[in-house]
C-alpha cells in the first residue's frame, strides 16, 4: 500500500533560527479569500442579485452581545399593525430566497447556499417555514442533521510508493464514483422531464449529483488534502462540470480558479496551493503547453475584466508560498466543446512546479501577479494536446499522420461513419482479411417466430403510456439525449413492429454508431479500439457482431478451431450502470424484463465488426447491454456496447469478456479476442 507523506516543511519555522513558537507568535494577517473566479459550467450567465445588508449583528465570536433588559414592546397602532407584518414577511421572504437561490449566489468562497468551500448544500433548501405536523418536523431534522458536513482537512499529504495493486484499487474507486455521479446527474434530469415533460428550464443535474453524493459522504479525498497526483486521476481524465472536480477531490472549489489551504489553517500561518485551472477567459494568461504564465486573482469585476490593482494575499500568496517551498500543483485546463450536456470539457494535465513569480502591468494597465509553471517531465502526454490532436485527425487525418492508415474505412461504407484502420508498428495487415458485419447474422427462425410480434401505437412519439415503455418495466430505457439511464437484463427498443417515427428517443442502439472509431495496432494489446471523438458516458458506442450459432452449430464449428464468442460469459457490468445501492438502502437491481440463460454463440473467424478488436480488461470503460427491437425473441438479443465512463479521444476501448473458464460445450477455451 502507498504511504501519506505529510508536507513536514510547512510544520517548520520559515526561519531555521527562529524558534516555531516565536515564529507563530508573530502577527500575521489572515489574508482575504477573493477567488479567482472562473466562467460557468453552463452558458446561461449568472444571475443578477441585489446585495442585502448583513443580518447577523454579532460576526465575531469574541464579542458577547450585550443582554437585553426586560422591557415591555410597545403597543403598536391597529393602523400600523399591517405594515409591520409587511415588514415581517418581507424578511421572511428574504431568508427563504437567500436559501432557496443560494445555488445561484455561490461565487466559491462561501455564503448564502454554499458551505466554507462554496459549494452548494442543498439546491432546493428553505427557511424559516413553518412545520405544522410531525412528518414534517421529522424531515426537517432529517435536513438539518444531513447538513452537518465534515470540513476539508487542513493535513497536507503526499501520496507515495503505490503498488501496481494499489493503483488498480484507487482507480477503481475513482472510476465507480464518477460512474455513480453520471447515474445520478443523468436520472435526475429523466426524473424532471417526466415530471415536467415539455418544459425548457432543466434542473441542474451536476448538482442534484454532488449533493447527493456528499449527503452520503461518498466526496472521495476529504479526510486529507493531497499535494501532487491524485490516487486513482489519471493524466488525460476528463470532466464535464466543475462539481464532479470537487467530488473526485482533484479541485476543491466550485468557481474559485486556485484551490489552497487558506494561512488560517496551515500550521505556519502560510497558505499552501494545491491545484489551478486553467481555462484561457483571462486577458493577461499565457498558456504554451508544458510553461504557463497564469495570471492571479483579484481586482477584476463580473465581466472577468481587470478593474483594480492585484494584492499579494489569498490564492497568490498560496502560489508564491508554493514556489517558495518547492511545492507542485496540479493543473486542470478548462477547454470548450460542442456536447450535448455542457459546453466545456476539462482535462487533468498532469503537475507543473512554480519557477518564479512578479507584479506585472497587465493589458488593462493594472498591477496583476504573474506566476510562471514549468510541467514536471516524465509524465503522460497532457490530455489537452491529445484532444487537439484528435480533432485534426477528423478533418485531416493523411496530414496529420501520412504514414501508417491501412485503410480509411474498414467497413467498406456499412457504417454510416467511417472506420478506420492504423498500424504505424509493424507490417500486420490481419483486419483486412475478413469480411465487415455492420449487424449480426441471426438464424433465420429467430425472425419466422417474431412474425406476430406487437409493437406500440405512438404514431406521434412515444410517452410513457406506450406499450414498448411497458415491456421495459413502465419506463424508456433512455433520456432525451440518448444516454442509457440504468442497466437491465434486456432493454425493448421500439422496432420494425411499431408505428412511431425513426426519430423516436426509444430507436437508440439501432440507428448506428456515431462516434468516429479507429482499430489501431497496439504494443501492449495488439490489435485495439479506439475513438477519435469524445464519448459520454452512457452513450451507445457500436453493436458487437458475428455470425450467430446454436448449440449444435457451435460443436461443428468448435471442432476446428474457430474463434468462438460467448454472450453469457460477458461481465454483467450493465448491473453497475445505474445501481444506486450507495445512496438508497433499498434498492433492488432490475430484473425485469427477465431474460432467460443464452444458449448461443457468435463466430467471428471470418466475419466481424469493429467492436471485435476490444480488448479485454478487468476494470473496463465499456459494457455490454442486451437490447431487443427487430424480432423478439429472448433467446438472441443484441449485444450492444455502451460506455461506463467518459472516454477521452484516442484512450483505447476495453470490455470484460469474463472468466476464461473451460467451455461447457466443447471442453476447450473459449477465444475472447
Amino acid at each position: 500500500m502507498g504511504s501519506l507523506l505529510p508536507i513536514l516543511d510547512l510544520n517548520a519555522s520559515p526561519n531555521p533560527s527562529q524558534p516555531a513558537t516565536a515564529a507563530a507568535a508573530v502577527a500575521l494577517k489572515v489574508p482575504k479569500i477573493e477567488p479567482k473566479a472562473e466562467p460557468y459550467d453552463d452558458p446561461m450567465p449568472p444571475p443578477q442579485t441585489t446585495p442585502q445588508p448583513p443580518l447577523d449583528l454579532f460576526p465575531n465570536p469574541q464579542i458577547t452581545p450585550p443582554v437585553a433588559p426586560q422591557i415591555t414592546p410597545p403597543v403598536v397602532p391597529a393602523a400600523d399593525q399591517d405594515t409591520v407584518y409587511s415588514e415581517f414577511h418581507r424578511i421572511q421572504e428574504l431568508f427563504h430566497t437567500a436559501f432557496a437561490k443560494g445555488i445561484q449566489n455561490c461565487d466559491g468562497g462561501g455564503g448564502g447556499g454554499c458551505d466554507e468551500d462554496g459549494v452548494v448544500l442543498d439546491p432546493e433548501s428553505g427557511a424559516i417555514v413553518p412545520v405544522e405536523d410531525a412528518s414534517q418536523k421529522q424531515q426537517l431534522a432529517e435536513v438539518v442533521q444531513r447538513k452537518k458536513y465534515p470540513q476539508r482537512s487542513n493535513e497536507l499529504v503526499r501520496v507515495t510508493d503505490l503498488r501496481e495493486e494499489d493503483h488498480r484499487y484507487f482507480r477503481e474507486v475513482v472510476r465507480k464514483t464518477r460512474m455513480l455521479y453520471d447515474s445520478i446527474r443523468i436520472n435526475s434530469i429523466a426524473e424532471e422531464d417526466r415530471k415536467n415533460p415539455g418544459q425548457g428550464k432543466r434542473t441542474r443535474g451536476d448538482l442534484r449529483a454532488a449533493s447527493v453524493l456528499r449527503d452520503r459522504g461518498l466526496w472521495l479525498n476529504r479526510d486529507k488534502r493531497i499535494v501532487g497526483s491524485i490516487p486513482g486521476v489519471y493524466v488525460g481524465d476528463l470532466f464535464f462540470f466543475r462539481m464532479e472536480l470537487c467530488v473526485v477531490g482533484i479541485h476543491g472549489q466550485v468557481q474559485a480558479g486556485i484551490d489552497y489551504l487558506p494561512g488560517s489553517q496551515s500550521s505556519n500561518r502560510e497558505p499552501i496551493a494545491t491545484s489551478i485551472i486553467v481555462s484561457g477567459g483571462y486577458e493577461d494568461d499565457e498558456d504554451a503547453g508544458d510553461v504557463i504564465i497564469y495570471t492571479g486573482h483579484g481586482g477584476q469585476d463580473k465581466f472577468n475584466k481587470q478593474c483594480a490593482h492585484q494584492k499579494l494575499e489569498g490564492g497568490n500568496l498560496a502560489l508564491e508560498r508554493s514556489m517558495h517551498y518547492g511545492i507542485e500543483v496540479r493543473v486542470i485546463r478548462g477547454r470548450k466543446i460542442q456536447s450535448v450536456v455542457s459546453q466545456k470539457v476539462y482535462v487533468y494535465d498532469g503537475l507543473y512546479r512554480i519557477l518564479e513569480t512578479w507584479l506585472d502591468v497587465g493589458k488593462s494597465g493594472f498591477g496583476v501577479y504573474k506566476f510562471k509553471l514549468l510541467r514536471i517531465e516524465g509524465q503522460p502526454e497532457m490530455g489537452s494536446s491529445i484532444l487537439k490532436f484528435a480533432e485534426s485527425l477528423r478533418t485531416k487525418p493523411l496530414t496529420v499522420r501520412p504514414r501508417g492508415y491501412l485503410s480509411l474505412d474498414l467497413s467498406q461504407q456499412r457504417e454510416k461513419i467511417p472506420v478506420r484502420l492504423f498500424n504505424d508498428i509493424d507490417a500486420d495487415q490481419d483486419p483486412l482479411y475478413y469480411e465487415y458485419l455492420r449487424a449480426p447474422a441471426f438464424p433465420t427462425h429467430v425472425y419466422h417466430q417474431s412474425a406476430n410480434g406487437t409493437g406500440c401505437e405512438c404514431v406521434n412519439g412515444c410517452n410513457q403510456n406506450c406499450i414498448c415503455a411497458m415491456k421495459n418495466g413502465g419506463e424508456f430505457p433512455y433520456d432525451q439525449n440518448g444516454f442509457l439511464l440504468r442497466g437491465k437484463p434486456v432493454v425493448f427498443e421500439c422496432g420494425s413492429f411499431c408505428r412511431c417515427p425513426p426519430s423516436c428517443r426509444n430507436r437508440v442502439t439501432q440507428n448506428g454508431m456515431k462516434h468516429r472509431l479507429e482499430v489501431f495496432r497496439s504494443r501492449e494489446t495488439g490489435w485495439g479500439v479506439r475513438s477519435l471523438d469524445l464519448i459520454h458516458a452512457g452513450a451507445f458506442i457500436c453493436e458487437y457482431a458475428g455470425v450467430i450459432l446454436t448449440r449444435e452449430q457451435a460443436h461443428i464449428f468448435s471442432m476446428d478451431g474457430d474463434s468462438l464468442i460467448y454472450p453469457h460469459r460477458f461481465a454483467d457490468k450493465w448491473a453497475e450502470w445505474g445501481d444506486l445501492s450507495q445512496i438508497y438502502p433499498d434498492y433492488v437491481r432490475p430484473t425485469y424484463p427477465a431474460i432467460p440463460p443464452l444458449d448461443f454463440a457468435m463466430d467471428v473467424s471470418k466475419m466481424r465488426n469493429v467492436a471485435c478488436y476490444m480488448s479485454q480488461s478487468s476494470t473496463p470503460n465499456v459494457m455490454v447491454q442486451f437490447v431487443l427491437y427487430d424480432h423478439n425473441n429472448l433467446m438472441f438479443p443484441h449485444l450492444m456496447l455502451f460506455a461506463m465512463e467518459n472516454i477521452p479521444p484516442m484512450r483505447e476501448l476495453s470490455l470484460d469478456y469474463g472468466v476464461a473458464v473451460a467451455d461447457e460445450w466443447t471442453g476447450k477455451l473459449a477465444i475472447c479476442n
